[in-house]
């Protein structure tokens, strides 16, 4: 099973996170297949690679919690059901 959620990565108390489409056997800092977007907790910035987020949703990856508040902020599961 596929999963969207976060990587770590930054300096010590300046974290930023990748988000990543990774197995779910996989460790947080494990190989991704893919990366789909960053994340800024400290600017609140985000960018999303909003076709290849739609390609995993499709195939029935799950977001986790975070990734899915996210998604949802930026509207994404709008596009993900007007697409199904």
């Amino acid at each position: 099973m596929v999963k969207l959620r976060l990587k770590r990565c930054g300096r010590k108390q300046l974290a930023t996170y990748r988000i990543v489409a990774i197995n779910v056997e996989s460790r947080r800092e494990g190989k991704a297949l893919q990366e789909v977007g960053f994340y800024d907790p400290m600017k609140d910035q985000t960018y999303l690679n909003v076709p290849a987020i739609l390609h995993f949703l499709e195939k029935g990856a799950q977001p986790t919690e975070t990734v899915h508040d996210i998604l949802e902020k930026a509207g994404i599961f709008q596009k993900f059901q007007t697409n199904l």
